[in-house]
């Protein structure tokens, strides 16, 4: 333990192998996680006074929230309108449950304002509450600068031990038990809600293709087309079709337009799968692959900035660049606020989408410059992820105040929102500030998972002696304050606000504030769906739940 004190950041990421392989365990149907095996793993070596610096934790938070919002900013803002409402009334919930337990907590048991105070903060799993329940208690007028002091003091060790249990809670119950309660499959039931929300088109997963692909290449040998040109053959075919190869006997002839097919040539075409299966009626039959015969087609995605493009069909964007048909190259994708529109001509484009164009690399490249400007997503564009980060830490420290009550976002909140806006305009936008997802996911959750470990190595030391003074009370009151709200607003929200089961999960997980069970929760559904409802409660509790510091204290200290 001596070298785990004297170098931390060997406690710290032993903290996360350990914790990760503790969360890999099963007991029936339910694991508890990497973040929860990474909490406990923490706590237990955090008992022995190996700490970390609270810098640390602060900036693997401020990572882990901004990848966050950055990942859910489109599909948020494309879900914000009247039907989002529904999620404030699972804010309501928590916050009243969170507040009535807590105050007949107080008077059952005689809790001082801190010891209560904290408990609500650490149950709802929310340390803003901590900071703005302190600030009211030190303006209480009938208490000595001595009880002040002391039950200051009370908030955050209570808040500590309350918050390992609530959060443990948390994360098991939204990710494994509501899922059994639902008698849904999380992962299927995402990728449903999925397709739905993108008009029935199915998604594919990592390791998954297309077994019928929009874009195909064939061999004919020549039969049917015996005396006819390339250029009449790919006229006949409407431009759909581009013949990129003729093999003659042993020679590589150059497909120009004007090179007149013969008997027993072999052809290589490109084009649309619908047109290569006409066109195989008007050449001949189709061959095995041929040696040589094979040319290599390239994709790229260019963002549409060009003015005479915006508002034009694809049909019309292919009429006026000649070079699409010459070169032989196709539109496959249209990219629209991170939705997927069919490449068909009645297509209408607006600003900021993105075209998949795959061709000949020659004549893609001459057609790329053109159109607009290439989208490159192989590599962070770290100027935007900082400012996006700086952005969010300087709306953290906005102070509002309520009375005398000062209110503020905090890193957490003030990152989020900023997540949100800068994910959202890269989407809209995509000639700059990549943020690839396989990057913005391993950010998310490296940044959780050293942030969760900071927390159980600095509450280590506490957790015993605490859970020795106050018996059952802590673990219990942290348990009860997370499934009484939890289960009120899952069943409120199946029975009455009818919200689709996997965004309901995450909207739960969101009214908690709890950053992990949501990332536990995307873990199991397999998708970031969860993270729809989860962005839009926890934006609100954010801001609400600090509220509730102040008002217990009020109550209990009048």
């Amino acid at each position: 333990m001596g070298v785990l004190r004297d170098h931390p950041e060997l406690a710290l990421f032993f903290c996360l192998a350990a914790g990760y392989l503790v969360g890999k365990l099963r007991v029936g149907p339910i694991t508890l996680g990497g973040i929860c095996g990474t909490l406990i793993v923490s706590l237990l070596i955090g008992t022995r006074h190996v700490s970390v610096d609270d810098d640390v934790k602060t900036v693997f938070f401020a990572l882990f929230i901004f990848s966050l919002g950055y990942l859910a900013g489109p599909q948020f803002f494309a879900n914000l309108n009247r039907k989002s409402l529904r999620f404030f009334t699972l804010c309501l919930i928590e916050l009243v449950c969170v507040l009535g337990i807590a105050f007949g907590l107080a008077k059952a048991f005689d809790l001082d304002v801190g010891t209560a105070s904290g408990i609500l903060a650490g149950a709802a799993t929310e340390s803003a509450v901590v900071g703005t329940a302190t600030e009211a208690i030190g303006k209480l007028s009938d208490l000595t600068s001595e009880q002040i002091t002391q039950y200051q003091g009370h908030v955050a060790t209570a808040y500590t031990v309350c918050y390992l249990f609530g959060l443990i809670t948390i994360v098991l119950f939204t990710s494994q038990i509501m899922p059994m309660l639902l008698r849904i499959n999380l992962a299927d039931a995402s990728r449903e809600l999925w397709e739905k929300m993108r008009g029935g088109q199915a998604g594919l997963e990592s390791d998954e293709r297309e077994a019928l692909p929009g874009m195909v290449g064939r061999t004919y040998l020549v039969t049917r087309a015996d005396g006819r040109t390339v250029g009449d053959l790919q006229s006949a075919m409407g431009g759909r079709i581009t013949v990129e190869g003729v093999r003659r006997g042993s020679k590589m002839l150059t497909p120009s337009p004007g090179l007149k097919l013969t008997l027993s040539d072999l052809v290589q075409v490109v084009g649309e799968r619908a047109a290569i299966i006409d066109a195989g009626r008007e050449i001949g039959p189709e061959t095995p692959a041929v040696p040589g015969l094979d040319t290599p087609l390239a994709t790229s995605q260019v963002a549409v900035t060009e003015k005479e493009t915006i508002g034009a069909t694809i049909d019309r964007l292919e009429k006026r660049h000649p070079e699409f048909r010459k070169d032989g190259v196709y539109i496959t994708d249209v990219l629209r606020n991170d939705q997927h529109l069919p490449a068909s001509g009645e297509t209408v484009l607006a600003r900021g989408d993105v075209l998949t164009l795959v061709g000949a690399r020659g004549g893609l490249n001459r057609l790329v410059a053109k159109l607009g400007a290439v989208v490159k997503n192989d590599a962070t564009d770290f100027v935007y992820l900082g400012f996006g980060i700086v952005a969010g830490s300087l709306l953290g420290q906005i102070v509002v105040k309520l009375g005398d009550v000062p209110m503020s976002l905090g890193t957490g909140g003030g990152c989020l929102i900023s997540g949100l806006v800068f994910g959202w305009f890269r989407s809209r936008s995509q000639t700059f500030g990549a943020f690839p997802p396989q990057a913005a996911t391993t950010l998310k959750d490296m940044g959780l998972a050293v942030f969760i470990a900071c927390t159980g190595l600095a509450a280590g030391p506490q957790a015993w002696p605490l859970l020795k003074e106050y018996g059952a009370l802590l673990p219990v009151a942290g348990i009860a304050m997370v499934l009484v709200p939890a289960t009120i607003s899952l069943i409120v929200g199946t029975k009455l606000l009818k919200i689709e089961k996997p965004l309901l999960i995450g909207a739960i997980a969101g009214q908690q504030c709890s950053t992990p069970a949501i990332t536990s929760i995307t873990q199991v559904a397999q998708s970031s769906v969860p993270l729809l409802g989860y962005t839009i409660t926890y934006t609100l509790s954010n801001f609400l739940l600090p509220l509730t510091g102040p008002i217990l204290v009020g109550v209990l200290g009048a």
